[in-house]
């Protein structure tokens, strides 16, 4: 996950992450691909956009 939110908060900077932390661009790679693909499959149960008029209006309000 260490890796994932390095990459996430630099992206296109793996060679840097990599050295940093000590592990290959390989393993940079696919570790951001599978957190990533995690967090995308699971997304419907913890993004929900408003649907309604009314939902979006107390979206809004808060």
């Amino acid at each position: 996950m260490n890796i994932c939110l390095r990459y996430l908060g630099d992206p296109g900077c793996e060679q840097g992450i990599d050295q940093e932390l000590g592990v290959s661009q390989a393993t940079v790679t696919r570790t951001v691909d599978r957190v990533v693909n995690s967090i995308v499959v699971q997304s419907n149960e913890w993004i929900k956009f408003p649907t309604t008029n009314h939902e979006l209006m107390e979206a809004k309000r808060i």
